[in-house]
């Protein structure tokens, strides 16, 4: 078994974005490989400029609460989206996208940040990396 953890980012909700990438680089920074595999919503994430877009999964209040906890964040100095981002592919992450999703909802390569995604794949691919990793997750 691998020293890795394999997470499926299935939902493009905003704290659940940040959960994926916080264990993410956490992995990463243990010394471990890590990959995140963007499916249905969470591949919304990765088009250009969705990165930030997603909603709050409970009490998003017509966007008020997105607003309301990006404000508490930012006091904190919590990282933004596109710097946990920035930093899960500085230390090494991968990413992998989808292919039956772009199909399913006509999402096409020039769509996305492919600055981002280290490979195309389709559930094989998922199922390779998460048989062999120490930690798999469904975000």
């Amino acid at each position: 078994m691998a020293n890795r953890t394999t997470i499926i980012v299935h939902s493009g909700d905003m704290d659940k974005l940040y959960s994926a990438l916080i264990v993410g680089n956490g992995s990463l920074a243990m010394g471990m490989e890590c990959n995140l595999f963007f499916t249905f919503w969470g591949l919304q994430r990765l088009k250009k400029g969705g990165l930030e877009k997603g909603n709050l999964s409970k009490m998003n209040m017509l966007g008020l609460g997105k607003a309301m906890v990006k404000k508490m964040m930012r006091k904190q100095n919590v990282a933004s989206l596109e710097k946990l981002m920035q930093d899960y592919k500085e230390l090494g992450g991968r990413i992998i996208a989808c292919e039956m999703t772009m199909e399913i909802m006509r999402i096409k390569k020039e769509d996305l940040r492919t600055d981002l995604i280290d490979e195309y794949g389709a559930v094989g691919t998922y199922v390779q990396q998460a048989k062999d990793s120490s930690i798999t997750l469904f975000i």
